[in-house]
């Protein structure tokens, strides 16, 4: 049945589409809405399992733990608790737990402007936690593709092994489409659940669930290895390999409006959404497997227009990792605040096209007092 769907909700059918039967979460806007559908359908399903924890660190744990289990296990939250969770997404990212984290973007950092939409996560998913490992994230840009690509990233999580982040921000998690999200779904194919639970292991091939490095094979499986290089480049090479090959297979990503423009527009999410009005005037190439970075496709189109530009709701976050991907420069539109705007898009390409900064005009702080905007309204 064709029906009004917002982006969260998206998300959470998703995830049952995708076999997930358990969620543990805390409230935190623009999230809040994943967290509201899963305890009401927890209460009307009981083989579905739900938690609303203390905090996002504890949900983090819950959903590793639920994973290590045995069940398709996801939270979703905004900036200030996906950094309460790097911890524990980067223990999952070193035993192998299969799970998906959704990041709801708002303007940051620290609290930020919780009702406004951001896109300045983007690094964090790469780089939040300690140490090297190969993060795989997605990002759609609107009701119908977030819940594919909530499908998708289930299906990433099982087959690397890995926690998968699903990016969105404020306007893609509050947008509301008609879709037929059953149709969809059906039209999906769903990856199951191979990995043996915690404790339920095939004979003579034990799992370790250790963040300290452990020896995984040979005699001295089960002792630490954390004087010892060799272990350490073996797991952490066999991991990166894994969730390569995996990424590759989902290289998830748009190229279109007038392809045989002068100038090529990157942007991603809800960006690419508010500047869909110049699709008569550029090119466009849109990620939305952000990370690894889809570096193959963009050096495929690259070389046929004279510039690239990156127009995205941060300080040039994507911009660098498509700079580094392509060996050229690389024009930015920030569009920072929370204003997303066709307008601001429009001064934005202006400007640096003309070979005028990336930066905006900042407007004079007010000399008398001003009325404080409506939340929501930038």
């Amino acid at each position: 049945m064709r029906k009004l769907s917002q982006g969260n909700e998206a998300i959470f059918r998703g995830a049952l589409a995708a076999g997930a039967s358990y969620y543990a979460g805390y409230p935190i806007s623009p999230s809040t809405e994943i967290l509201n559908v899963a305890s009401g359908w927890a209460v009307e399903h009981p083989e579905f399992h739900f938690l609303q924890a203390e905090d996002e660190i504890a949900s983090a744990n819950a959903v590793i733990g639920a994973s290590l289990a045995g069940a398709k296990a996801f939270t979703a939250t905004s900036g200030p608790g996906f950094s309460l969770m790097q911890e524990a997404i980067g223990y999952a990212q070193k035993v192998g737990v299969p799970s998906v984290f959704v990041n709801v973007q708002r303007v940051g950092p620290a609290t930020g402007m919780p009702t406004m939409p951001g896109q300045g996560d983007v690094m964090q998913v790469r780089y939040g936690s300690t140490g090297d490992y190969t993060p795989i994230a997605f990002y759609p840009n609107g009701v119908a593709e977030s819940f594919r690509v909530a499908i998708e990233a289930f299906n990433v999580a099982e087959e690397s092994r890995s926690p998968v982040v699903l990016l969105s921000d404020t306007f893609v998690a509050h947008l509301n489409e008609v879709v037929d999200l059953d149709e969809l779904a059906a039209s999906i194919p769903v990856v199951p659940r191979e990995l043996a639970p915690l404790g339920r292991h095939p004979a003579g091939e034990p799992r370790f669930f250790a963040g300290v490095l452990m020896y995984e094979h040979g005699p001295n499986a089960g002792e630490p290895a954390t004087a010892d290089a060799d272990e350490y480049l073996r797991q952490y090479y066999e991991a990166k390999h894994r969730h390569l090959e995996v990424a590759a297979r989902h290289a998830l990503f748009e190229h279109g409006w007038k392809i045989d423009a002068p100038v090529l527009i990157v942007c991603y999410g809800i960006v690419s959404r508010v500047a869909a009005p110049l699709r008569d005037e550029y090119a466009l190439f849109r990620p939305i497997r952000i990370h690894p970075i889809l570096g193959d496709e963009l050096r495929a189109v690259a070389d046929r227009y004279e510039q690239i530009v990156v127009i995205e709701a941060n300080d040039g976050q994507y911009a660098d990792m498509v700079e580094l991907a392509v060996h050229r420069e690389v024009k930015r539109v920030p569009l920072l605040g929370g204003r997303i705007s066709l307008e601001a898009v429009r001064d934005g390409l202006g400007r640096v096209l003309a070979g005028g900064p990336s930066e905006p005009p900042v407007p004079p702080a007010p000399t008398e007092r001003t009325a404080s905007s409506p939340l929501g309204v930038g």
